[in-house]
């Protein structure tokens, strides 16, 4: 049976494509001499390159002009496939559609977001995947529900201008031209976690990283602070304290109240929506990974997501991470999901020459998992020598029988067991020695909670 290798990795912000990692992941395994099946499945937390991800999967990229940050016209896109549309805020209103030294963090508009809803109904969506990471706006999600066809006004009755320091003179919130929604599912894909307003919110947390100086900040909040009051008032309900509210500058407020979203971590709704189940089927490793594993990787970010997936997989399948870098303990990694992490920085510790040559050095890492967890095919059981050149002796109690060219699984005879053996260091007290070939890798037994 053909060998298989998933790699499910996201971006890395700033030099790679999730696409571009698998590639040189496929590349750099090849090399290091796996000839076996590498299935290539980009991922997305649902923010850069959500659309990307879902195309992958096998959706329809449906571009179209809708209105920009700066209000204006970009060429965007979503993801179709069926009755299913796949949206992301960051085609519409992202950071990466404005000059860096020509943010708009009192100005920018999620307007455009509100068109391809828009469109996506028009091409017989019925359920909406909204992914809200990465955007330029802190309007509140005022510019979708605008796009969307309510109008909101001062107290003369005139539209606001876009942006969220406009919706200080908020007045009124009329609804009486959005479309009805009762066939449609809203689902938000997103991570955060954070309120709309207060010390958590998106203008105190999020303002800052979209060009907010230090007296914008309380500009925006006031905006959104009355946003809410007129806009809960309006809609009937309340959302500002809902877990993700904040998410997108408080696009996920307006998803809450005004199309009644509900919230799904970014990561896990993507690999649903792309059948990661069944990519597993037969695998021998899973490859992840991201620009930075650090600590807001293990707060559902792509990595994570994928580790868990391949974990509650039948059976479980090992997973390594590569990425610029890693802040992350072993134990971090491991309570995550993770058996290995293998940075850029190990190799090229200046960030502008990682940066730069990320490809190639992507493609060396590779090279390493391949010697790491691809080439030693050998049978191991307990204390038995099953080769003239490896012996490996485990603690007492702990029943092995795996496969090394199949990772998780059962033994030659027939039953399970309580670990699965890898290549690398010895860890979790078990002993393992290299017999009369000291060029033999040294074996280690890993417990399947990692």
């Amino acid at each position: 049976m053909v060998e298989r290798v998933v790699v499910a990795a996201d971006k890395f912000k700033g030099s790679l494509t999730a696409a571009e990692v698998a590639d040189r992941v496929a590349a750099g395994l090849a090399r290091g001499g796996f000839a076996g099946e590498i299935v290539s499945q980009p991922v997305a937390d649902g923010g850069d390159g959500t659309v990307a991800a879902a195309v992958s999967a096998g959706f329809r990229r449906v571009e179209l002009a809708v209105t920009g940050p700066a209000g204006t016209p970009v060429t965007a896109a979503y993801a179709l496939r069926g009755d299913v549309a796949v949206i992301e805020a960051a085609q519409a209103c992202g950071l990466t559609l404005l000059p860096q030294d020509s943010l708009a963090p009192l100005t920018a508009t999620s307007r455009g977001v509100g068109e391809l809803i828009l469109a996506a109904r028009q091409a017989g969506a019925t359920r909406i995947v909204l992914g809200v990471g990465g955007v330029a706006t802190t309007d509140g999600g005022a510019g979708l529900v605008q796009a969307l066809g309510a109008r909101l006004t001062d107290e003369s009755g005139r539209e606001l201008p876009p942006g969220g320091a406009a919706l200080a003179r908020l007045a009124e919130v009329d609804l009486a031209g959005l479309p009805d929604r009762s066939r449609v599912e809203f689902l938000l894909a997103s991570d955060v976690d954070n309120p709309l307003l207060g010390p958590s919110g998106a203008a105190a947390v999020y303002g800052p990283q979209k060009g907010a100086s230090p007296a914008d900040v309380p500009i925006l909040e006031a905006g959104l602070r009355q946003w809410a009051d007129i806009a809960e008032a309006a809609g009937g309900a309340q959302a500002r304290d809902v877990p993700g509210a904040g998410a997108a500058g408080g696009l996920g407020f307006a998803a809450l109240l005004f199309l009644g979203a509900r919230m799904r971590p970014g990561i896990e709704l993507l690999l649903e929506l792309a059948s990661f189940g069944s990519l597993l089927d037969g695998a021998r490793l899973v490859i992840t990974g991201e620009g930075s594993l650090d600590s807001q990787t293990l707060h559902g970010k792509a990595p994570v997501g994928v580790a868990r997936a391949a974990a509650a997989h039948d059976p479980a399948i090992p997973v390594v991470a590569v990425a610029g870098r890693c802040t992350l303990t072993g134990d971090e990694l491991r309570a995550a999901g993770i058996a290995r992490s293998y940075a850029l920085a190990e190799l090229e510790p200046d960030l502008s020459r990682s940066m730069a040559q990320a490809g190639p050095l992507v493609e060396r890492l590779a090279e390493r998992i391949a010697a790491d967890w691809l080439r030693l095919r050998q049978w191991i059981f307990g204390d038995t020598r099953v080769s003239p050149n490896i012996h490996c002796h485990c603690p007492r109690g702990l029943r092995t029988g795996f496969a090394l060219d199949r990772g998780l699984g059962q033994g030659r005879d027939g039953r399970g067991g309580d670990g699965f053996v890898v290549g690398g260091v010895a860890e979790d007290g078990a002993e393992a020695l290299a017999g009369e070939n000291a060029g033999q890798p040294v074996l280690a037994v890993v417990p399947h909670a990692i």
